[in-house]
């Protein structure tokens, strides 16, 4: 690299002082123009400098960037006119990097870099310089301004602003067509030679692409390129600065480009027929197959729709589009029958959804094929003629009788013969049979429509070969009236007569009802039974219309000489047979108030018709307090059987036995509490049973050897501890024994009465009465029960 120096004279015209500036001189050096500038006598100065006339002036540098010599770089030099050569004037440099970056001699001016410069990292540098006196201090020149600008070379490459682009175009675009647009900047100074000149060029990727030299835009340069062939390019792009003349810097980046999809492809079928087995106990809507047309392109471009446009079983078949899939599912709609029809042939056509208008001229963008469709045969259950049967049949039908008769055959080619049954979950009472052989329905039991108007059952139709293949079929029957039934009074009828009626006086309105059915309408007819007729106190008169009345005979009755009469009515129907039945009416016989109104009767229940008479309130109040006395007697044993307290007064000092009520361990722990340590021991070694509590025959205490008489209460533990020591049936852990043993040298000896029961003889109690007053009401006790067993 050449490296020019540029060596500026600093001159100075000494003259005498003036208040007026010179006008700089303009120069050039090394083919670099000066800029003129009149460097002025700066107005923030307080002291006032006298300035002498200078032959020219300078206020620029310039220097190269990325200085790669071992020394520093020299920049230029200043000079005063005052300078003499004999060190008297010292320069001084300021500014942009001055004593760091830049350096002067104070002696001659000479000014260096001290670092290789980027003008990219700074262009300018603004720099102060003045000469001062050494001795004084004090400037003979005002301080002057100048520049150093940074020339720029090219060292900067191009640089892309993406290390990758990924751009799409669609398939089969014209030549020509507006791929994406790259960009490279280049550092350099764009104002200073071609460094900063970008052009473009493509180094890989043609011929399919190309790029535009100046802007970086990428096209199509290939006409009809095929996704289906080739989907993914990878173009490299290169920038090149110096307009792209040899020596320039470049840079590279790659561009991925993708051909999207458009809809240049239609469907096609791999086979032009297709063939499927279905049974012929397929359900509707199931699927008994798939066809698929394939399509090259993707997306919505490959979407299909399937379709049936002819064939002889389009109405027994469908075809759906699995959306996922882009497959067509061939559907039953109908139920099929192999006995009737056993292939179906149908022509499927597949079609693309979305078509694309400009390639039209590739065909029409739809396939079709054959599909034929075999139906298989299964063993079908037998089928009944009909869905469902009604029957009729009347009420009075004798047991046995056919009612009707249910048919079923078995739809397969071989005709398997069938069997009948009647399903007894919906005949639980099993009223009804059938035929197996012939399906006739006939009644096993009688019927009754006023309890049951319709039986609804099910019959079961089976193949004897196969009883698993086999159907049901539901049979309403209703049952027919028949005039079976007597009318009979609507209510039951008590009423009363007064004592003062006069003759042909109205007493009570009958009504009837009938439980059988009429299609005319009921007709009923009212009469007195023949064998009231003659003597009878009432009529009866018929009103026609199903109602009759009742009526007196005579003047005045008599409630002493007869207080109830029972009247006997006939109730005929007019349907055939005619029915009959006879009611009873019970008119009791009641004084009355001249106006009619009853006031007192044998009857009380007519007093009071809706509440209680007087017996019978006296018997629901007698059940009331039995059952009350029954209640208190019942609590009064069951507080008796509770724990009754040790002593019950004051006094009632007799002895009394104290029930714990202590379970033990359960029933099979015979040891947890052993009562028999509290007893006499020489009673026990007699094995004589206690009187106060059921014995126990299968328990039998732990033989023990016997207490001498003069054995005292310490002998009695130690021999006591001795055997539970030695006894292998004792716990293997501490346990507290209660023996609750006296000893023999008590004057009293024991008054409990748990020894008494050991006595057969009666014991003499007179010595209480010497034991002073304490023992006086015991003594007074026990010596009355001697007295009045003796009396």
């Amino acid at each position: 690299m050449m490296i020019t120096y540029h060596c500026f004279w600093l001159l100075f015209w000494v003259g005498q002082p003036h208040q007026s500036f010179s006008t700089p001189l303009s120069k050039r050096t090394r083919g670099f123009p000066e800029k003129e500038k009149v460097l002025e006598l700066s107005g923030n100065n307080r002291k006032e400098f006298n300035r002498f006339k200078r032959s020219w002036m300078w206020n620029q540098f310039f220097l190269l960037e990325e200085y790669t010599g071992s020394d520093y770089q020299y920049v230029g030099k200043l000079h005063s006119d005052q300078d003499r050569g004999d060190g008297s004037l010292k320069y001084i440099l300021s500014g942009d990097g001055a004593g760091d970056l830049f350096i002067i001699n104070e002696n001659t001016g000479d000014i260096q870099a001290t670092k290789r410069l980027d003008r990219e990292v700074k262009p300018v540098y603004i720099l102060r310089a003045q000469a001062i006196n050494r001795r004084t201090g004090r400037p003979v020149e005002p301080e002057s301004e100048f520049i150093i600008k940074i020339h720029d070379i090219n060292d900067n490459e191009p640089m892309f602003t993406k290390d990758v682009y990924n751009a799409s175009v669609p398939e089969m675009s014209d030549v020509g067509t507006f791929v994406v647009q790259v960009t490279a900047t280049d550092a350099d100074d764009p104002t200073y030679g071609n460094s900063a000149k970008v052009v473009y060029s493509i180094l890989q990727g043609q011929p399919y692409f190309s790029v535009e030299s100046e802007s970086g835009i990428i096209k199509t340069a290939l006409l009809n390129m095929d996704r289906e062939n080739r989907e993914q390019y990878q173009v490299v792009i290169q920038a090149k600065d110096m307009g792209g003349q040899m020596g320039g810097l470049s840079g590279t980046t790659t561009v991925n480009i993708t051909l999207t999809d458009v809809n240049d492809n239609p469907p096609r079928f791999p086979q032009s027929t297709y063939q499927f087995k279905t049974p012929e106990s397929a359900p509707p809507e199931s699927p008994i197959g798939r066809i698929k047309a394939n399509d090259a392109d993707v997306g919505e471009n490959a979407k299909i729709e399937y379709s049936i446009t002819e064939g002889d079983g389009s109405d027994m078949f469908g075809v759906i589009t699995d959306k996922e899939t882009q497959e067509g599912v061939i559907t039953v709609k109908k139920a099929l029958d192999f006995e009737k029809k056993r292939l179906y042939i149908l022509k499927v056509e597949a079609t693309n959804t979305h078509v694309d208008p400009r390639f039209l001229y590739l065909g029409p963008f739809k396939d079709s094929t054959t599909v034929r469709i075999l139906v298989e045969d299964v063993d079908e259950p037998p089928v009944f003629s009909r869905p469902a049967y009604i029957l009729e049949v009347k009420e009075d039908v004798p047991i046995n009788s056919i009612i009707g008769t249910v048919t079923a055959q078995d739809p397969d080619v071989a005709k398997n013969p069938v069997k009948y049954s009647v399903d007894r979950h919906t005949d639980m009472d099993r009223v009804f049979n059938i035929n197996s052989g012939n399906g006739s329905i006939f009644t096993s039991k009688p019927l009754d429509r006023e309890t049951l108007l319709w039986h609804n059952i099910t019959v079961i139709a089976a193949e004897i070969n196969n009883p698993k293949q086999s159907s049901r079929a539901p049979v309403f029957i209703k049952v027919l009236d028949v005039n079976d039934n007597a009318p009979e009074f609507a209510m039951f009828y008590e009423t009363f007569v007064c004592e003062n009626a006069k003759a042909e006086q109205l007493i009570q309105t009958l009504s009837a009802v009938d439980k059988d059915d009429s299609f005319i309408g009921h007709q009923f007819s009212f009469s007195l039974a023949p064998e009231a007729t003659s003597g009878s106190n009432f009529t009866i008169q018929d009103n026609r219309d199903n109602t009759a009345g009742i009526f007196t005979r005579k003047n005045r009755y008599n409630r002493h000489e007869m207080s109830t009469y029972l009247l006997p009515v006939v109730i005929s129907d007019s349907d055939y047979p005619v029915q009959s039945s006879t009611e009873t009416v019970t008119i009791r016989v009641c004084a009355c108030d001249h106006r009619g109104k009853m006031q007192s009767c044998n009857a009380e229940a007519l007093i009071h018709p809706t509440g209680l008479s007087t017996g019978a309130l006296i018997a629901i109040l007698l059940c009331i307090i039995i059952l009350l006395v029954t209640v208190v007697l019942f609590a009064a044993l069951r507080r008796q059987r509770k724990k009754e307290p040790l002593i019950i007064s004051k006094e009632d000092i007799r002895d009394n036995i104290v029930s714990y009520n202590d379970e033990g361990g359960g029933e099979e722990d015979t040891q947890a509490f052993d009562i028999g340590t509290l007893r006499n021991p020489e009673a026990i070694e007699d094995n004589k049973l206690r009187r106060d509590i059921v014995p126990e025959a299968l328990f039998m205490p732990r033989r023990t050897p016997v207490v001498r008489d003069n054995t005292d209460v310490r002998d009695f533990i130690n021999q006591r501890l001795k055997e539970n020591d030695t006894d292998p049936t004792a716990p293997p852990y501490d346990s507290l024994a209660t023996y609750a043993y006296e000893g023999n040298g008590s004057v009293a000896e024991s008054l409990s009465s748990l020894e008494s029961v050991t006595t057969d003889g009666d014991q003499d109690y007179d010595y209480l009465s010497d034991w002073g007053p304490r023992f006086k009401k015991l003594a007074d006790m026990y010596g009355s029960v001697d007295s009045d067993k003796d009396s």
